[in-house]
């Protein structure tokens, strides 16, 4: 009989083009991605991974053609990870996670993310290092890892990173030396917490610098035999920029370590 051989042929197109099988990429990789988080406030009820796209989903943000340029889930109390399908996300512009209590490695598929203008992941407890595949990020002006668990050095292949505006990495456990090529040449060095038009942000790291004089020393509490902080103001080069930087030691176990 013709009727069952052509249902037999109809029934696998028509079940592709139903809105609840349809496949979408991007709706796959969040759906990925709430798997992964512990939501106890309920931010990510809404993402219905039977919904023919998410741009239906609070939380996300999609252009006229339907595709996710924008993931606000900061300051959201979600925890958890972030895995590799985040880098199916090839439209994204904007990913917002900041504060959460989200943890792990960030994944290098971030690098895929080539129209990423802004990345705030600051305030959560990601570890490791930061992937040298940022280097990718062409768009990228805003890029915010502070107070994190970060660890490593700088990767040098960020100093490709030409639009970049603010580069805040401050409140880490991050070593090494500091890139002074390309765009990190022309940073002005700010010790403050106020964003400025362009700023490079390391504060309460363990950064290298090569010093240029000493100024000063006080301890004006110490005893014969107790222990004080003093505060020390030496004269640095870092980045190309020359200024006072304070420093806090301990009385009689003072040493300082010159970069080459």
């Amino acid at each position: 009989m013709a009727f069952p051989t052509l249902l037999t042929f109809l029934l696998p197109l028509l079940l592709s083009f139903s809105p609840s099988l349809s496949t979408n990429s991007e709706g796959n990789a969040l759906h990925a991605l709430r798997s992964r988080l512990s939501d106890p406030t309920h931010v990510l009820q809404s993402w219905d991974p039977t919904l023919v796209n998410p741009c239906t989903w609070f939380h996300v943000t999609c252009d006229v053609n339907n595709h996710v340029i924008r993931l606000d889930l900061g300051n959201s109390n979600i925890s958890g990870s972030l895995g590799p399908e985040l880098g199916e996300l090839k439209h994204l512009q904007y990913l917002e996670l900041y504060r959460n209590n989200i943890g792990g490695k960030i994944p290098k598929e971030l690098g895929n993310l080539k129209s990423l203008i802004s990345m705030d992941l600051y305030g959560n407890r990601f570890e490791g290092e930061i992937p040298k595949s940022f280097a990718n990020l062409n768009s990228l002006r805003f890029l915010r890892l502070n107070n994190n668990k970060l660890s490593g050095s700088i990767p040098r292949e960020l100093t490709k990173l030409s639009n970049l505006k603010i580069f805040d990495v401050s409140n880490n456990e991050l070593c090494g030396t500091i890139p002074v090529d390309g765009i990190f040449g022309s940073f002005p060095m700010e010790r403050v917490g106020a964003l400025g038009r362009e700023e490079l942000v390391i504060r309460d790291t363990r950064f290298r610098v090569k010093l240029i004089s000493l100024e000063s020393i006080s301890c004006p509490y110490q005893k014969d035999t107790d222990d004080c902080s003093i505060w020390i103001q030496v004269g640095v080069l870092m980045c190309h920029v020359s200024g006072l930087v304070t420093i806090t030691m301990q009385c009689f176990e003072m040493e300082i370590q010159l970069a080459n």
